[in-house]
């Protein structure tokens, strides 16, 4: 019997998000900075996580938020991720798949626990995070199962994970598969620092693989160089056939190859509550609305919408039927 057809299938980190109410003291007890994220190793993550208060635990992860975005609104998400053969890597697995997301991708067999992300949260509702990416790093060519990636209509990369070299492996392997089929590959740039760090690499990946481009304005003006926006246009249609450029409260435009820029609208929640994971919404909700065959205005509403609800309250998935509220306003 054939396999449901899927709409975007993410290849990103694996990271187990763990959430807990803090207190000043614990922050410079644990040395963590207020309201930033920094990387630590595994011992540190061991010794923060046993002084953690009463935790939430949920998977995270850019392309993993991003997929768990398509599932609400109704599509069908697959994801390529690595988590450790442990307890966080089942609380991961368990998560994505109770959404319907197709994930298959076999533990780490050797090597460093789950990735996890340790978000401590004070009453004045700052986060502080701490994060140990674990295995999220290790995925592998051997990883992309090519008739998963041949059931999607848009293969989905995070640039948080283009920066491990094997992982990069994995994304130039899927690629391929991706476009042998007919079909499309999208990237997320995920960060200013990435762009930087990969300048050339990005722009040698992007122009020779990638379809559909996503990135804030600040990582679109580290990429193109420029804040100006017809500069940036005039840029991404010689790097790729169609990028999206998010604005915050400006909204976003869709700059294709072949056509006029299109300006879509910001959505303002009722609450503005968190921030984290707008983009991942965003991402979603164009990237399902490209994968149904949307026109750019109703895919690029599609991801304000989706931005729109998780901004609303904490956490980077939804909290409300990303379908349902959709379907009310007339966009499905």
């Amino acid at each position: 019997m054939p396999q449901t057809a899927l709409d975007v299938i993410g290849v990103g980190n694996a990271i187990v998000d763990v959430l807990a109410k803090a207190d000043d003291n614990f922050l410079k007890a644990h040395d963590i900075p207020k309201g930033g994220m920094i990387l630590i190793d595994e011992a540190r993550a061991a010794t923060i996580y046993d002084g953690m208060a009463a935790a939430v635990e949920i998977s995270g992860g850019s392309a993993a938020n991003s997929i768990a975005c398509v599932a609400s609104l109704g599509g069908k998400g697959g994801f390529v991720g690595k988590v450790a053969d442990d307890t966080l890597g089942e609380i991961f697995r368990h998560d994505l798949r109770a959404m319907g997301v197709d994930f298959n991708t076999a533990p780490l067999d050797e090597g460093p626990a789950t990735g996890r992300c340790l978000i401590n949260v004070t009453s004045d509702a700052q986060r502080s995070m701490t994060t140990f990416l674990g295995a999220a790093g290790f995925v592998a060519p051997s990883d992309i199962d090519p008739e998963q990636i041949n059931r999607a209509a848009i293969t989905f990369f995070e640039g948080y994970l283009f920066e491990q070299p094997v992982a990069r492996e994995a994304f130039i392997r899927a690629c391929s598969i991706a476009k042998d089929g007919g079909k499309r590959a999208a990237l997320t740039l995920s960060d200013s620092g990435c762009v930087e760090r990969q300048f050339d690499a990005f722009h040698s990946f992007i122009g020779a693989h990638v379809d559909i481009l996503l990135a804030n304005d600040v990582e679109a003006a580290a990429l193109f160089g420029s804040h100006d926006i017809s500069v940036i246009a005039e840029k991404a249609r010689a790097l790729c056939p169609l990028t999206a450029v998010t604005r915050s409260e400006k909204g976003s435009v869709l700059i294709p190859r072949d056509g006029e820029i299109v300006e879509i609208e910001p959505i303002r929640p009722n609450a503005l509550e968190d921030t984290t994971g707008a983009g991942d919404a965003y991402a979603a909700g164009l990237l399902f609305g490209l994968a149904k065959g949307f026109d750019l205005k109703l895919a690029g509403n599609l991801g304000s919408l989706a931005a729109s609800e998780v901004i609303s309250h904490f956490g980077a998935r939804p909290a409300e039927s990303l379908k349902s509220l959709a379907e009310k306003s007339n966009l499905l």
